[in-house]
């Protein structure tokens, strides 16, 4: 599903290719497109799924993967500036609600301990696609001429089949929960009746909530309204909108680095792999200890704290570290830091788990799941704009502007640790504070709330 990423991984490939040149385009319609594309993906986000909670996502999911691997494959034919920011704003629309889409999918099959490690592997797969897929389009793209056609209009309409296939089959695959995988194409089924009451018990038993699953029930403006109210997820949101920008600027631009360090194509394509490879590697291995230890704020901190000392180093390197038309630094310096600064253990998948496991109700968890993605989505509008084109080749300014960030999301993981202590003693006391008869009625009141 993931490969959904492809094109999105490939642009700067084919800005080198005459993309913009082919298209009557400048550096500054691309920069257009790429916003039309993110702001379509965050208003996309609630909606889809609420669209998602009433039909179901194994329906809804299979529908927009089509949706949007038609649109990729129409880029066949982009002729110019309008057509290329209506295809943007599309696949921004139809992409926008398939991660909540798919965390609230898996939560109706994985136990909130479990949750976290599935993610980590989901996100860790866009890493790998980051390494295979310009190394496909770098091939892809020197099909220009066929058939009179240029190599990048060859790389969507490839792109588009391949995950209209994918999206084509899930539809086939997906099911609406662990207890209606029969279908007539698979009269058994996937479990027996035993299997499907020990995977349903196991589930509910972990979350009582989970018992209100209704993955056919609409989310009413009411819920909606209560899910923007709690305001135990809103540190959650807040770490959603800073943890990403002190790491965004030099991901963002890592293919122009490297460029500009006077490696051609086919090199900056094999020098981004180590980066892509170690990513993948920190944030299943961090997201497993934070489940070991039962830590979120630390390991969302530690991210910070590793990223803080590469920025330091880009904004102080030699000039000469990042051109090799300036002598006096050593290209390679400025690769081994970026290098490392991009293998960060990422905390996605920590903090959307930790999300859901704080959402009340099924319903809260679509809502706050969503919410977090948006948050996450404006904070790479914000973070695209750190590195200006009057601070190049080594973004001094913005490198520094990275340093003050990385700093205050260190003191914001400090403070969202302590509130949740708070928090938690605050909700021990006042369970403490109850006789037993009382706690066990409002024990029973509250599991009666939440089946309904």
């Amino acid at each position: 599903m993931k490969l959904h990423q492809l094109v999105n991984v490939v642009y700067p490939l084919m800005h080198m290719s005459g993309f913009l040149e082919d298209l009557n385009m400048n550096t500054d319609d691309y920069n257009t497109g790429v916003t039309i594309f993110q702001i379509s993906f965050l208003l996309a986000e609630i909606p889809s799924q609420m669209i998602s909670k009433k039909i179901g996502p194994d329906r809804w999911i299979p529908f927009i993967s089509c949706a949007w691997s038609i649109v990729c494959g129409a880029q066949f034919f982009l002729s110019g500036r309008a057509s290329f920011f209506a295809t943007r704003a599309l696949i921004g629309m139809l992409q926008g609600g398939f991660i909540p889409d798919v965390v609230l999918y898996l939560t109706y099959f994985f136990k909130a301990s479990e949750l976290p490690f599935r993610l980590a592997l989901f996100w860790a797969v866009r890493r790998i696609t980051d390494i295979v897929a310009p190394l496909l389009a770098f091939g892809i793209l020197r099909m220009r001429g066929l058939h009179g056609r240029e190599g990048w209009r060859w790389l969507f309409l490839i792109e588009g089949c391949i995950m209209l296939f994918i999206g084509t089959w899930s539809w086939f695959m997906m099911v609406a929960s662990p207890t209606q995988t029969k279908k007539w194409y698979r009269k058994e089924g996937w479990f027996n009746e035993r299997e499907e009451k020990i995977l349903v018990n196991r589930v509910v038993r972990d979350d009582p909530t989970k018992g209100d699953m209704h993955n056919r029930q609409a989310i009413t403006l009411k819920l909606l309204w209560k899910s923007f109210c709690d305001f135990d997820l809103w540190p959650i949101y807040f770490f959603a909108l800073v943890w990403e920008m002190p790491a965004g600027p030099p991901d963002q631009y890592l293919t122009l680095t490297l460029r500009q360090l006077g490696f051609d194509t086919f090199q900056t394509n094999l020098l981004t792999i180590p980066a892509q490879a170690g990513a993948a590697l920190t944030i299943v291995g961090m997201t497993w200890l934070s489940e070991i230890w039962d830590q979120r704020s630390f390991f969302g901190m530690l991210t910070q704290l590793w990223i803080l000392p590469c920025v330091i180093a880009l904004a102080t390197l030699p000039a000469g570290s990042f051109t090799s038309e300036v002598s006096g630094g050593n290209v390679w310096n400025t690769f081994a830091v970026t290098t490392v600064l991009l293998s960060f253990p990422s905390p996605h998948a920590i903090h959307v788990s930790w999300a859901s496991r704080n959402s009340n109700a099924v319903a809260t968890r679509a809502i706050s799941t969503a919410l977090y993605n948006m948050l996450v989505q404006l904070s790479r509008v914000i973070h695209a704009n750190i590195y200006r084109e009057d601070d190049r080749p080594a973004y001094r300014r913005g490198n520094r502007a990275l340093i003050g960030i990385c700093c205050m999301n260190i003191v914001i993981y400090i403070v969202g640790k302590l509130y949740y202590m708070w928090r938690n003693k605050t909700k021990a006391q006042k369970w403490d504070s109850m006789t037993r008869d009382v706690s066990a009625q409002v024990a029973f009141c509250r599991d009666r709330l939440q089946s309904r």
